[in-house]
């Protein structure tokens, strides 16, 4: 490992560059503490979110197969969603789960986090273990939401990702904080 630690930086101003339906766009002016170095960097800022990882008592996972307007692309992921401003993510992660898939468990807990893209967003997405989830109701899409809902035998996820199947990175962090979880209890 390097002896040398890079500065922090400090914000001067912070001001909205953009302001779209789902995040905002600010525009910070920093300074760097080891030499006083100036520089514009634009975060984008939004609610927090949450991947559900639904497990059936059979060990099977419960995925969503959805288009995704930024690739123009099918993705097959865990349910998720937006975590409200002051809601609980084990709360976001139930309503998800039930609204976009139909299913509810119980036992739900959160299993880990992660930043999705720490150089340009100030977010987090949480990953909630629900067990032995089973279909309970309808789904209820949002406006622009059309999902397929997919079972998988949980020991092929690594396979899914291997074969190019599932490729949302945030998706990808969630099964590997599940394959922890599953290895630790």
């Amino acid at each position: 490992m390097s002896d040398h630690f890079p500065s922090k930086w400090q914000v001067l101003n912070k001001k909205i560059h953009a302001s779209c339906r789902i995040f905002d766009v600010y525009k910070k002016s920093m300074l760097r503490d080891s030499d006083s170095k100036e520089g514009d960097f634009f975060v984008i800022e939004t609610n927090d979110w949450v991947n559900v990882l639904a497990i059936t008592s059979d060990k099977e996972i419960i995925l969503v197969r959805q288009f995704r307007y930024g690739t123009e692309k099918y993705s097959l992921e865990p349910p998720g969603g937006v975590v409200e401003k002051g809601e609980d993510p084990i709360i976001a992660g139930e309503r998800e789960l039930e609204e976009e898939t139909g299913y509810a468990g119980n036992n739900p807990k959160i299993i880990g986090n992660v930043f999705p893209n720490s150089a340009i967003m100030a977010n987090r997405c949480h990953f909630v273990l629900v067990n032995n989830v089973q279909e309970v109701s309808k789904v209820h899409f949002d406006e622009h939401e059309e999902l397929e809902t997919v079972k998988v035998p949980i020991d092929d996820l690594t396979y899914l990702v291997q074969k190019g199947d599932i490729t949302h990175s945030i998706a990808i962090n969630a099964i590997f904080h599940l394959q922890l979880e599953l290895n630790t209890s």
